[in-house]
């Protein structure tokens, strides 16, 4: 029990190579102190228990992490999310059922990481369907050479994977492409790929958008100020006074004004505004 919490305290460290070297230190629980601290988190909600049971398994977080390396995401960030998964499955770990909790815990850990890799391995999503996650974590494994299926290659990881071949194409194509900045690099290498800035039109700026622009904002001026004149007084006042003014007043502000109470001036804003949706929805 010693040599676990002098391990612990070496986990808080920001060094990822003295966190792997103190997760490794703590020794691995047998089968009966597993279960023994399942039990006491099940029954008695042992925080403690819960706490030795992931950190007795953090060594099968990093060796199952870095298996991920060549998404080139940090090691650090793929330890953080597999220790996630961990922790989620020591919460559902059932002890009765006779099962080890790293054979448990490897389908949660690798979830976690799927997960982080699926949101930070492109700026775009790659895969949202089920098809296609399926596809981005096996089409590499997949591929028996260099370069692009060939069309029974593409049958064949097809069947394998029970997907269709169409759904194998676009996804061997989303992986073979890059992230591009939009402005490009700063180099003048010839052999770079343009940066879409140079081929994108900026029609913000073009005379018949600018004029439908403005057209459309004076007409929904107008709507909005006929809207308005739609309303009583009081109402009017309100909603210029709190919206409309450069110097907008609270709501304490207008009580005293009408001598009634802030939340009064709330309610009559409210139907104000819903007034006007009803007036601007025609």
């Amino acid at each position: 029990m010693s040599n676990d919490i002098a391990a612990i305290g070496s986990l808080s460290t920001g060094n990822i190579d003295t966190y792997i070297s103190s997760a490794y230190q703590i020794p691995v629980l047998t089968a009966e102190e597993e279960r023994s601290l399942a039990l006491r988190l099940r029954d008695d909600g042992d925080m403690m228990a819960a706490r030795r049971l992931v950190l007795s398994h953090l060594r099968f977080v990093i060796r199952i992490a870095r298996g991920y390396l060549g998404y080139g995401l940090p090691l650090p960030d793929l330890i953080q999310e597999g220790t996630v998964g961990l922790m989620k499955a020591v919460r559902r770990f059932e002890p009765d059922v006779g099962v080890r909790l790293v054979s448990f815990a490897v389908h949660w850990i690798r979830a976690e990481i799927h997960e982080y890799i699926l949101r930070n391995w492109r700026i775009v999503k790659v895969a949202t369907t089920k098809a296609q996650r399926k596809l981005f974590f096996n089409l590499r494994s997949s591929k028996k050479r260099l370069g692009w299926f060939t069309k029974q290659e593409v049958d064949d990881v097809a069947a394998d994977l029970g997907v269709k071949p169409e759904t194998v194409l676009e996804m061997e194509s989303r992986l073979s492409s890059h992230d591009m900045a939009f402005d490009g690099h700063d180099d003048d290498d010839d052999e770079s790929p343009s940066a879409p800035s140079t081929y994108l039109p900026d029609i913000r700026m073009e005379p018949a958008a600018a004029l439908e622009r403005e057209d459309n904002d004076g007409w929904q001026r107008e709507r909005l100020f006929a809207a308005l004149e739609q309303l009583d007084e009081r109402s009017k006042t309100i909603l210029r006074e709190r919206w409309l003014n450069e110097r907008k007043q609270t709501l304490h502000e207008l009580a005293q004004q009408f001598n009634v109470s802030a939340e009064r001036i709330r309610q009559i804003e409210k139907n104000a505004m819903n007034k006007l949706r009803v007036q601007l929805e025609f």
